[in-house]
């Protein structure tokens, strides 16, 4: 049976929550201007170096915060496969690469564009796109079906149960161009590059404290203990069949 809610999902909650909270406080407060990236005159001009700091932080517009929030709540999938400690730790390592590297990237094509490309959105856009890199890596697909365009059974488009994700991470990724995109692809190399191990070894081997996160591992971390566990018990009884064959 499948677990509903949040169920062994605890920091896919809190990310859940804590995003549609700042989201709506920055809009209460009337303080939207302070989370979007402008390289002109914001950086360039101001050296408002602070805002590569917490441009992730909130979304500025409720289509953007929908699209978001329905995207974190199907990947909470992902911690239910790894564990809390493991996503906790996925998270905080993808961070930082997520918050410089869109800008790094809107800087180089802007003067490509003839300095059309100037905006950021707010919003953890790119942190949300390397976690939707595990989920495409990670999550098989389930069943497939077909959608008939016409009445032609040879006009039809296959999709899967994963389908839906993709659209609703699409939407967001085209909520606000071309900046949402642009973050949007750097999220999704940022979170290849950390599945093929594309760094230094500590970047993808670090993991959290345990008491960070309560100190107990989520269901996805007492099934990975338990493969671990089959495949050393596995690996011994190789080596004792080979010494008997041995002697």
């Amino acid at each position: 049976m499948l677990a509903s809610g949040f169920t062994a999902a605890s920091v896919s909650k809190w990310l859940f929550f804590g995003l549609m909270v700042s989201s709506i406080l920055v809009s209460i407060t009337d303080t939207k201007y302070l989370f979007h990236i402008q390289l002109v005159p914001h950086l360039a001009r101001y050296k408002q170096f602070w805002r590569l700091l917490i441009w992730q932080s909130c979304y500025n517009n409720s289509g953007e915060l929908l699209f978001a929030v329905m995207t974190l709540y199907n990947l909470r999938v992902v911690e239910r496969l790894w564990g809390s400690r493991k996503f906790a730790s996925f998270l905080l390592a993808v961070l930082f690469p997520t918050l410089f590297i869109p800008p790094i990237l809107l800087a180089l094509l802007r003067p490509i564009t003839f300095s059309t490309l100037n905006v950021l959105p707010a919003g953890p856009t790119p942190l949300i796109f390397a976690l939707l890199a595990q989920y495409h890596a990670t999550i098989p697909t389930i069943y497939k079906y077909r959608l008939l365009l016409s009445s032609s059974s040879t006009d039809a488009l296959t999709l899967s149960d994963k389908s839906l994700v993709y659209l609703v991470a699409a939407q967001l990724a085209l909520s606000s161009l071309p900046g949402s995109l642009i973050s949007a692809a750097a999220g999704w190399v940022v979170g290849v590059a950390w599945r093929r191990d594309m760094g230094p070894e500590m970047w993808t081997t670090w993991r959290v404290p345990a008491w960070i996160i309560g100190g107990k591992q989520g269901r996805g971390g007492d099934f990975e203990h338990f493969r671990r566990r089959i495949e050393g018990e596995g690996r011994g009884r190789g080596i004792v069949d080979q010494f008997r064959g041995a002697s």
